[in-house]
């Protein structure tokens, strides 16, 4: 994160601490501006809440929108943990619409899907309503929040709004054995899918594997891993490659050298704003 951005976040965050005032403009310079709405209800439960960016910059021209979508393990996070990094992507896409979003949390007895992607559906369908055009939509997650990203463009996404996908460290394999060492993947396994969602002949896990559902028409997603990953190993992103390159979907993948949550941290992060750019640029000539 750039000095600048820090001491704009800094400022913001004093304002709150010192006077409990509410600030419905984000500032970049002189020239970038967004209108700020937070924990706006999308839903009637309390975890179906967003924060909406809005441009000021040509306020007629219909925008795309990134829709942010946290990780946690589907049953915790927040969206507050990618606040600065959606304030630095607004820095760099100055033009587009921003979504970061909350979405109802998995318990043992209340399953991660399909609520989590039905809460996304909800969101797409709040925002176009609000907006009163039909944008495109790029979803943008980390961990659990990259597979719901994926698990919805490439199954749920029904009217196909999804333009684009940007996974970070997100599972795509859910049947891989590496993803089995994971700390909580019984809950993954007995938990996260209600079994009335499960197509005949699936098991839950396959069926909640956005590889499952990858054909020819799939978006594009553009992919990032960590080589020092102790949660989500390298090889969900071998598995993803190679289906995306057997169905001939657009796509690109990267590495960088730290584990599960450096991805957003310098230089990683700067690396792949830079990346999502140039991928977005391509995606739009698709």
């Amino acid at each position: 994160m750039d000095k600048r951005l820090s001491i704009i976040i800094g400022c913001i965050l004093l304002c709150f601490l010192w006077t409990g005032c509410k600030e419905t403009k984000v500032t970049f310079g002189k020239d970038i501006s967004f209108q700020k709405e937070e924990n706006i209800h999308y839903g009637n439960d309390s975890g179906q809440v967003m924060d909406l960016y809005l441009p000021h910059q040509e306020p007629s021209k219909k925008k795309d929108v990134f829709m942010i979508i946290h990780g946690g393990g589907w049953r915790g996070g927040d969206k507050s943990q990618l606040t600065f990094f959606t304030l630095s992507m607004m820095q760099k896409f100055p033009d587009h619409i921003f979504v970061n979003l909350n979405y109802r949390l998995a318990t043992a007895t209340s399953s991660g899907i399909p609520n989590q992607t039905d809460d996304i559906e909800n969101a797409v369908q709040y925002v176009e309503k609000k907006l009163k055009y039909n944008p495109k939509f790029i979803l943008l997650g980390n961990s659990a929040g990259a597979h719901l990203s994926m698990l919805y463009a490439y199954h749920f996404d029904a009217k196909k709004r999804v333009k684009a996908v940007v996974n970070i460290v997100g599972p795509s394999d859910l049947s891989d054995p590496g993803f089995e060492k994971y700390v909580d993947y019984s809950f993954v396994k007995n938990y996260l899918v209600n079994p009335k969602a499960v197509a005949p002949g699936m098991s839950a896990t396959s069926f909640a594997s956005p590889i499952s559902w990858v054909n020819s028409a799939s978006v594009p997603t553009l992919s990032y891993y960590g080589n020092r990953d102790q949660v989500i190993p390298l090889s969900q992103k071998r598995r993803l490659d190679s289906v995306f390159t057997q169905n001939k979907v657009s796509h690109e993948s990267y590495e960088f050298s730290g584990g599960h949550l450096d991805w957003d941290k310098a230089p990683h992060d700067q690396f792949l704003i830079d990346k999502i750019a140039v991928f977005l640029k391509q995606a739009d000539t698709l």
